[in-house]
């Protein structure tokens, strides 16, 4: 499956926005188990969504500095 590249570099800032509001959302339900459902998929996505960003950030500095060591 193939996303445009505006998708593609907004995922992980969509995924801890996703978190984000979930945990919030989780403070205001009283209901049976949904605010502890919903703190674990918040944290969840939080966390997937920080550790892409981090992957993608590790990735493309190696890249950069890979090419660096190249040209010289």
């Amino acid at each position: 499956m193939w996303i445009s590249k505006t998708y593609y570099e907004s995922l992980p800032y969509g995924y801890m926005a996703v978190g984000f509001v979930v945990l919030v959302a989780s403070l205001y339900l009283r209901q049976w188990y949904w605010p502890e459902i919903l703190t674990v998929l918040g944290i969840a996505c939080l966390t997937g969504g920080l550790v892409i960003w981090l992957k993608r950030r590790d990735y493309r500095r190696s890249r950069s500095r890979r090419n660096v060591e190249d040209q010289v």
